[in-house]
């Protein structure tokens, strides 16, 4: 578990010298996410990215992007006007074009930029101008604002996307970000503050998140690629469909929480959650994470008839699946070569970029 209580005493510390003149509040504010950051996940700030959003009042836009499975930080402010250092006021008088706007911070390797516009487009009305729930002016306009010019394409493809949803055309702008100022403290984690506050956003649509694993962040490496990066024993296996013996295997009886992926992609395949001791020697599950993630094919080979399960992204051999598995729990018995996987403690989710799995296995 994080220590959340020592990144939220940091901030507050912070905060107080703000109060005492020592450093600017905008300074105090930086600082203290900074704090707050040291109980986050050990990702860089170079490998996140960045992504503006503009979805009328910026308190439930916060609270909403924050909740989603990927996203490092969010923060509020004021984004694509005119002149320096907006104050509120100077924003809700609309005369200077600030949008109120939020700074999401994400994890491309845990969740894509076609995954975050697609949960934004949920909680906005893309043909409204100037108005989103009960708060009007151009300061609530909608807007994707980026900062990488390879984003351009996949957001405005969103847009055509989501534009055969209306009969009216979308005017949500998109813009490279002209520029982003923080907004004062109080606006910060606003509904955090104040959890009866206003919000014109239902933030219990992500309550019951699903798991989604793309498969285009775990692509396939080249045959030559996989023997460099295989042992002989798990090319023999993984590639060539060799099986490893009963009970001399690495994880047949692992019993610690975390996940287990595809050694030859990385893609997450199945959860401790729902690994058990089935007696047969191998590591044995009654699903995988998500039906998605593996693939079947029928096998004849040694006067059997079974079905073999294979990884999505990797398309490498993992093992079988019978009908013996716990009735309670389904019935299936997913019979799976330990040299086919690898496996990622929860400790080192976070830092291998899983940390949006954590449900799977908590």
């Amino acid at each position: 578990m994080r220590n959340v209580t020592l990144g939220v005493l940091l901030a507050a510390i912070i905060l107080v010298l703000s109060a005492c003149g020592s450093i600017s509040a905008e300074q105090a504010r930086q600082n203290a996410k900074a704090a707050a950051a040291t109980v986050r996940p050990d990702i860089p700030e170079s490998e996140l990215r960045d992504l503006y959003l503009a979805g009328g009042c910026f308190w439930g836009v916060e609270a909403y992007m924050s909740r989603i499975n990927g996203v490092y930080d969010v923060t509020s402010g004021y984004a694509n006007g005119e002149g320096e250092n907006p104050t509120y006021q100077d924003v809700i008088r609309g005369d200077r074009g600030f949008a109120e706007t939020v700074h999401v911070k994400y994890d491309p390797k845990q969740v894509t930029l076609q995954k975050l516009l697609a949960d934004y487009f949920r909680v906005i009305d893309p043909t409204s101008k100037n108005k989103q729930g009960n708060d009007q002016g151009v300061q609530y306009r909608t807007g994707i604002y980026y900062t990488h010019a390879e984003d351009a394409e996949i957001i405005q493809q969103a847009v055509t996307g989501e534009q055969e949803k209306y009969s009216k055309p979308i005017v949500t702008e998109v813009l490279p970000l002209q520029n982003y100022y923080l907004a004062e403290e109080y606006h910060q984690d606003y509904l955090e503050k104040n959890p009866n506050g206003y919000c014109h956003i239902d933030l219990s649509i992500l309550d019951d998140q699903e798991i989604v694993i793309d498969p285009s962040l775990y692509p396939k490496p080249s045959d030559e690629e996989l023997k460099q990066k295989l042992t002989k024993d798990q090319y023999a296996v993984a590639v060539n469909n060799d099986t490893e013996h009963a009970f001399s295997n690495e994880y047949w009886d692992n019993e610690e929480p975390g996940i287990y992926v595809d050694i030859a992609t990385g893609e997450p395949l199945f959860s401790s959650r729902d690994k058990y001791d089935s007696g047969c020697g191998w590591p044995s599950f009654t699903k995988p994470i998500i039906p998605e993630v593996v693939t079947y094919k029928d096998d004849t080979s040694f006067g059997m008839v079974r079905t073999e399960v294979r990884s999505r992204a990797g398309d490498i051999h993992l093992g079988h699946v019978f009908d013996d598995g716990p009735q309670d729990r389904g019935g299936k018995r997913y019979c799976i070569n330990s040299a086919s996987i690898l496996f990622i403690p929860v400790a080192q989710m976070d830092k291998e970029h899983y940390g949006y799995l954590m449900s799977a296995v908590e």
